[in-house]
């Protein structure tokens, strides 16, 4: 296992080793453009007198989404779907050498966002008039777009109901070898998860979690119980992936449960879920967790400020937050758009009003100043 975490570290070594260094020094706040203040109609107006928007995302359906907006406006977009860590870096370059690429950005990995590129002034935050009474206001700066989230989902054939109630479960040697997640070092709302339950309100309902689960007050060895948890479930033989995808089809195998004690468990993307009917898996969310089920992230539809077409932009924008725009990712579980009107697979889904309470949620702020803290931590256990 600590070999196989060797490996899989080398790929992603440099851009985390930006990160981290990054994080100690936070660049100057520059100031966001003036956003004039146009109605529907004006802006549809000059968005198709500019006639063309160029987008970088770090999901494929950006080019469905970009069809249907196409389709609507006779807009032509330039769509490209990079990693989370190419699409930073590219944004960065770009503006560091003055060159204009991206109209605007829809990405993730809110920590390197809002330090790398909100921070210096090369995306800025936008939304849409005809929007600001329908998105949470807590949704509103930055811009997100849409949550998705990852949850511990486990194989339930022949099962009632979760065998799986407390995260400390998995730090259990009752347990070992049986949590499976993806490298942190290679995605980094992976990474971003695991700083949050270091901050000071997760890692007191870790350390009750731990009492509730062992009888006894927790020990620490390290700064608090969210690194102690951290630390616990890699000696416990925490089972790294590469792939939510590869995860989610070696927990839901079907006939693993006759011969185990424990059914497989991973934490990953719940749009995986599907698999239990498309792949004939069994999978399905543990959402009774003590203190919590997983962990959402957001994609953020952000400006750039050398934007050379940024009436269409902000068009495409607002197109993102219609039930037309939001189709491509709402046509599956696992993503919630930031627009409540917008309706979810209720047959495979619950309401994300359902899930907030349930989940760890990602502060850009709070990654960007500590992530860099935790992924030092995460270190010692990559040989």
């Amino acid at each position: 296992m600590k070999k196989l975490l060797a490996l899989v570290l080398i790929a992603a070594l440099l851009p985390i080793a930006m990160f981290a260094t990054g994080s100690k020094e936070a660049p100057v706040a520059a100031p966001a453009p003036v956003i004039e203040e146009l109605t529907h109609d004006e802006l549809v107006s000059r968005a198709k007198a500019e006639g063309k928007v160029v987008v970088y995302a770090t999901t494929s359906r950006i080019a469905k989404a970009a069809e249907g907006f196409t389709k609507l406006y006779g807009i032509q977009v330039e769509s490209s779907n990079l990693k989370d860590f190419e699409l930073i870096e590219k944004v960065a370059k770009e503006a560091q050498a003055g060159v204009s690429g991206a109209d605007f950005v829809l990405a993730q990995d809110a920590g390197r966002l809002v330090g790398e590129l909100i921070e210096p002034g090369y995306l800025y935050n936008y939304v849409p008039p005809t929007l600001k009474n329908v998105i949470p206001a807590s949704m509103q700066n930055p811009l997100q777009a849409f949550a998705i989230n990852k949850v511990f989902i486990y194989n339930d054939e022949g099962l009632d109901k979760s065998p799986y109630y407390n995260i400390w479960q998995f730090a259990d040697p009752k347990y070992k070898s049986l949590l499976q997640f993806k490298n942190p070092f290679q995605e980094g709302v992976n990474a971003n998860f695991l700083t949050m339950i270091t901050n000071d309100y997760w890692s007191k309902k870790i350390a009750d979690a731990y009492k509730s689960y062992f009888g006894k007050d927790i020990v620490l060895t390290t700064p608090n119980a969210g690194f102690e948890w951290i630390k616990a479930i890699y000696e416990n033989d925490l089972i790294v992936g590469t792939s939510d995808t590869t995860i989610a089809e070696n927990v839901g195998i079907k006939g693993q449960n006759e011969r185990r004690e424990n059914p497989p468990v991973g934490l990953f993307v719940f749009s995986k879920a599907r698999y239990a009917t498309s792949k004939n898996l069994a999978l399905k969310p543990a959402m009774e967790m003590e203190p919590f089920a997983g962990f959402y992230y957001s994609l953020y539809a952000l400006m750039a400020k050398s934007a050379k077409n940024p009436h269409a932009a902000k068009l495409f924008i607002e197109y993102l937050f219609t039930e037309e725009g939001f189709a491509p990712w709402g046509s599956d579980c696992g993503t919630y758009s930031a627009n409540p009107n917008n309706p979810i697979q209720e047959d495979i889904d619950f309401p994300f009003e359902v899930w907030m309470p349930l989940l760890v949620e990602e502060e850009g702020a709070y990654c960007f100043d500590n992530r860099a803290e935790v992924e030092e931590f995460l270190n010692q256990y990559i040989y």
